[in-house]
């Protein structure tokens, strides 16, 4: 399909959805962990022989998957378009009609979307690792991967529902790296988690995640939002009974800095100050945060993701019964988590693959949309939005006070 194809079925379809793309669910496998197996799908659809199995969702995606075994599409949303053969990727969407879909303004001072919602999904704890932050990621022709995390409520947390953060605060204040270098070196097991500092994962709480900062989320289903990118460096050689490949350390490393440093190359790429933070929890811990709302209604809406203006995130809640008029600030994409409704007029149902993630475009965004729950349970929708689009998020006050 040539390019003006691609547009005039864009335009189309933003015209006869008033400003809405119904989008397709966005199926990721890796191959270093076995599945959770709790994103809805058959049994028997999670395991893909050599591609490992579908261990995350992408929603609303612009990004594609880097694994090692490439699958035309892998990470990128598709656009929903009924009867029609034509596959066109989200991705594609934006790269053709970035002023309909972002609004002309954002489009011209913003190169897509820019953020990257997902569902991840692992029987175990992922191994300790890191994204590379905005120097390193551009060697190697990549975007740096600050992101943030929510626990949803009503999902089994696995067996392991604590994340490692960091580091004690010692081994950066000190410099005493040469602590995790050994492990790095050994790559036999997975001690070199006796270095961090774990925090237990609880339902609908959350934290924020800045790149270069050293973790292993925990085994709770986790609803992550991000910047565009797949980068990584896995510091783990083990996670229960899976050897994790030490290919995965320099996954992202220039194949210069590996033959001249090995292994200490990868911990130049460590964000100490905050991976050190003795205040790690009080400067990175999300709590959801109400939002002032004065609309005649029981629905409530909360800021999930915040302290950056990398990605902003909502959730909405609405009573069986009740309605919300949702207006925002500029383009975003939906989630339904939880019940059945409509969403300007669209049907929505949580757990249903057809109905149960839209794109909303600036115009129709920044207007007055009715949301309306028709269920008999609460309706729980997430609202996923990229950098610069909410001026208002809120901010963490800084520890230590001065």
């Amino acid at each position: 399909m040539n390019n003006k194809s691609t547009r005039s079925i864009v335009e189309r379809e933003i015209e006869s959805n008033d400003g809405v793309l119904r989008l397709e669910p966005a199926w990721v496998a890796r191959d270093f962990l076995p599945p959770g197996r709790r994103l809805g799908l058959p049994d028997s659809q999670y395991e893909l022989g050599e591609r490992g199995g579908i261990c995350e969702r992408w929603v609303g995606s612009t990004t594609p998957a880097d694994n090692a075994v490439k699958v035309e599409n892998e990470g990128l949303s598709v656009l929903s378009l009924g009867a029609s053969d034509e596959t066109i990727t989200l991705k594609k969407a934006v790269e053709e009609a970035p002023e309909l879909i972002l609004g002309e303004n954002y489009a011209n001072s913003h190169d897509g979307l820019g953020r990257l919602p997902k569902i991840f999904d692992y029987k175990w704890r992922l191994p300790y690792h890191l994204h590379q932050m905005e120097h390193h990621a551009k060697l190697v022709g990549c975007n740096s991967k600050e992101e943030a995390y929510y626990f949803p409520e009503g999902v089994d947390p696995g067996p392991q529902p604590v994340t490692f953060f960091g580091v004690h605060p010692y081994i950066a204040a000190w410099e005493k790296y040469d602590l995790l270098l050994d492990a790095l070196k050994e790559w036999k097991d997975d001690s070199i988690l006796r270095f961090a500092r774990g925090y237990k994962q609880y339902p609908g709480d959350g934290f924020h995640v800045p790149s270069g900062t050293l973790h292993a989320p925990g085994s709770a289903l986790t609803i992550e939002l991000q910047e565009d990118s797949d980068v990584f460096a896995m510091l783990q050689a083990k996670v229960e009974d899976c050897d994790i490949s030490k290919d995965l350390l320099y996954k992202d490393v220039r194949e210069e800095e590996r033959e001249q440093k090995g292994e200490a190359a990868i911990l130049e790429m460590v964000n100490w100050e905050i991976s050190g933070d003795p205040y790690f929890y009080e400067n990175r811990h999300t709590p959801p945060i109400e939002i002032d709302n004065e609309q005649d209604t029981a629905a409530r809406e909360y800021w999930i993701f915040y302290n950056t203006t990398k990605f902003s995130g909502k959730k909405l809640v609405i009573p069986p019964g009740e309605t919300f008029i949702s207006r925002d600030n500029g383009v975003y994409n939906i989630l339904v988590w939880q019940g059945k409704g409509t969403f300007h007029g669209f049907d929505m149902e949580a757990g249903n693959f057809g109905q149960d993630e839209l794109l909303v475009c600036h115009s129709i965004a920044t207007k007055e949309i009715e949301v309306v729950n028709t269920g008999k349970s609460d309706l729980m929708i997430y609202k996923f939005f990229g950098p610069d689009v909410n001026k208002d998020v809120p901010m963490l006050e800084k520890y230590p006070k001065e």
